[in-house]
């Protein structure tokens, strides 16, 4: 049991990195904070994938997360 919990957090770690990094930067950087952001600042939604992404994101950290507090507790670790 413990063994197939680990593979699948460390499955769940990569699926979460990859798509984390698939997201679209909400940030421009340096040059957002001098007047080149407003537009995002300023009523901006999510649609589509990054919408999708966003979602996606929350539901895996809150399932790594659970995954993680049940294997350190089957371990006997905190």
């Amino acid at each position: 049991m413990i063994t197939v919990l680990e593979i699948l957090v460390v499955i769940l770690s990569l699926v979460l990195i990859g798509v984390v990094v698939a997201q679209k930067s909400k940030t421009q950087g340096m040059g957002a904070g001098f007047g080149g952001g407003a537009e995002d600042l300023f009523g901006s939604r999510a649609r589509g994938m990054d919408a999708f992404l966003s979602k996606l994101t929350i539901i895996l950290s809150i399932l790594f997360a659970v995954l993680t507090l049940i294997l350190g507790r089957l371990m006997n670790t905190y």
